[in-house]
């Protein structure tokens, strides 16, 4: 089924961007030049509906009240909850936008959606002052996992990379490199485990494509469409993979290990180090306090000794259905939504880290994250996933082909990765 939308999409993608740009014109033009009407709310008043995660906090709640209050009758958003999973959330949002849905006015997009779905023609791409606004202060690196072919498809709204996190009660320095921090590890023995992502999911592709953007690799030529996987940084990758997965200080759960597993298997205490998300900290310190007593955290290990490590963004943005009855409306209140004021309240109450530069300096935001600077740094030199309308497919093809870790041979694996790459890009499936 996905693949038969996927093939019915890109057959008319090309023409149907050109349509959306025009309308996308046409309607950003008004939202610019519109001045708030001032009028009571009531039954005729448009609702908004915004599908995005089930965001746990409330802060996406209490912004879609403010920017509803804000607008002064001219339209309420409602929260329609996706599921945590994010291939879940895809799933649902192709199937509704795929049929035409109108239902669906605002969307938190993952950040590897948007040359799929700007491809397909599901939502309207942000033009002129719109999208001047939308860029202004970002990080670069969050405007581009919001753009493709040149064209911002959505509004940056929050961002994430992951860290190091390492106990320094155990470690005095933190490793600069891979090669060091599993070195330190085993030296310290059953205490000195490693905790990071080895299931054959997304997280697994995160963890590759980190690895090989530190080694100077990328998995995809330049215009997307080609495969890139140069051989000797992919082996380096590779090589990293092989021997963490084969070291005694590998967590006994790697194979099976999502975030979250790591961070309970960190949590428990018997692990000196975890790469992961954010998200840890603030968890750490209210479900082990022992153990946040002793954690500290540095930037992500280089592949390459002398070479700054590159790491894989993530985050929300908000794009606009292309089937909305109120298109105009959706593209203001999804500005509001991603103002510098509800980026601080995701960041302070939800613990999502913003996409506005300036933020990074704020005492609420750097009171969330005492790492902030850290945060501001790697974000910085983030790397994109591959920009392909056939993410999901790439994707599949890279975990499936390197799990489990420990069974990699750097050799043999660089020319069935490149195979694997090469069948999702021409869309032949994963045998």
């Amino acid at each position: 089924m996905r693949g038969l939308m996927r093939a019915s999409s890109r057959s008319q993608g090309n023409s149907m961007r050109t349509v959306r740009q025009t309308i996308g014109q046409l309607i950003l033009a008004a939202v610019v030049m519109a001045a708030p009407a001032c009028s009571e709310q009531d039954a005729d008043t448009p609702r908004l509906r915004w599908y995005v995660f089930d965001e746990p906090s409330g802060a996406f709640q209490q912004a879609a009240r403010e920017c509803g209050a804000a607008a002064e009758g001219r339209y309420v958003i409602e929260l329609v909850p996706l599921p945590t999973d994010a291939n879940q959330q895809r799933e649902q949002l192709v199937r509704r936008l795929a049929a035409g849905d109108a239902d669906i006015d605002i969307i938190g997009m993952d950040v590897i959606w948007t040359a799929e779905f700007a491809e397909a023609g599901w939502i309207l791409p942000w033009q002129d002052e719109a999208a001047r606004a939308a860029r202004l202060g970002r990080f670069a690196s969050a405007v581009e996992s919001a753009s493709y072919e040149q064209q911002l498809w959505a509004a940056p709204l929050t961002t994430n990379t992951q860290l190091l996190w390492y106990r320094s009660d155990r470690v005095a320095a933190p490793p600069a490199s891979w090669d060091e921090m599993i070195q330190m590890a085993e030296r310290i023995g059953a205490k000195g485990t490693i905790q990071a992502q080895g299931a054959r999911y997304e997280g697994l592709t995160v963890f590759f494509v980190s690895l090989l953007a530190s080694a100077g690799g990328s998995v995809l030529g330049p215009e997307g469409e080609t495969v890139a996987l140069e051989t000797a940084p992919t082996r380096r990758a590779l090589e990293i993979m092989h021997r963490l997965a084969n070291s005694p200080a590998a967590a006994a759960s790697l194979a099976t290990a999502r975030e979250d597993q790591a961070r309970l298997g960190f949590e428990a205490g018997d692990s000196s180090f975890i790469i992961n998300y954010t998200f840890v900290w603030p968890s750490a310190r209210a479900n082990a306090p022992s153990v946040a007593e002793h954690m500290a955290w540095a930037r992500w290990p280089a592949v390459i000794e002398g070479r700054l490590s590159r790491v894989t963004i993530g985050g929300i943005n908000l794009g606009i259905g292309a089937h909305s009855r109120h298109p105009e409306l959706a593209f203001a209140a999804a500005a509001c939504l991603t103002s510098t004021a509800n980026q601080r309240l995701a960041a302070t109450l939800g613990g999502l880290p913003p996409t506005s530069v300036a933020l990074y300096e704020d005492a609420d935001v750097r009171r969330t994250f005492p790492f902030a600077d850290l945060l501001r740094q790697t974000l910085r030199d983030a790397v994109q996933r591959p920009k392909t309308p056939l993410y999901a497919d790439v994707s599949l093809a890279i975990s499936h082909t390197l799990h489990p870790m420990r069974d990699i041979d750097p050799e043999r694996d660089v020319g069935r990765l490149r195979a694997a790459v090469g069948r999702a890009l021409r869309s032949e499936g994963l045998l």
